[in-house]
């Protein structure tokens, strides 16, 4: 396994559509999965998707520590190739992100509230669950990564946009 490279906001790899996968099982996508993993893991992040690490392929990987879920419980790391996601409802809300390839950069961003989502797993299993909440927003966030879209172009209010520690600082002060 292998810490791979970040790429970061302005990298022509995150600009673009990521490419299908072809074979979910084969043997390079698994060792990706495995770099990705060590690489998100060092980086401290909730999920990274291919591109991030200089891969133009459909492949995301993401866990929900049991601190951020709705139900309480944690959700071991997914591994998803090839996902879809489709929205449970019209219903968003707001919720401040961060990412990777944004380093020490946070925003608030609009995110459908309910989802479902498929794909394959690395051992060419099919999943297809419902998620809600931090589930929810990371799988639509890392998802984005693979049409070649950074959170800062979902924001409607730029004014919540900023370096992380001005404004978690802003908002303790605020109370919130």
């Amino acid at each position: 396994m292998a810490i791979l490279k970040i790429a970061r906001m302005g990298h022509p790899v995150l600009k673009r559509r990521a490419d299908e996968v072809p074979d979910p099982t084969a043997p390079e996508i698994q060792r990706l999965v495995q770099d990705m993993t060590e690489t998100m893991e060092d980086a401290g992040g909730a999920g990274l998707a291919a591109p991030q690490v200089h891969v133009p392929l459909r492949v995301v990987i993401f866990h929900v520590p049991a601190l951020r879920s709705d139900t309480g419980e944690d959700l071991p790391l997914t591994a998803l190739v090839n996902p879809e996601i489709e929205p449970l409802g019209e219903e968003t809300a707001l919720g401040y992100e961060g990412c990777l390839s944004l380093p020490g950069l946070t925003g608030q961003v609009p995110r459908f509230t309910r989802i479902r989502y498929r794909g394959w797993t690395p051992q060419g299993e099919r999943i297809e669950r419902e998620a809600e909440g931090f589930h929810a927003r990371v799988v639509q966030h890392e998802c984005d990564h693979l049409d070649g879209i950074l959170y800062p172009r979902r924001m409607t209010d730029l004014t919540s946009f900023g370096f992380t520690e001005e404004v978690r600082r802003a908002l303790q002060e605020e109370g919130k």
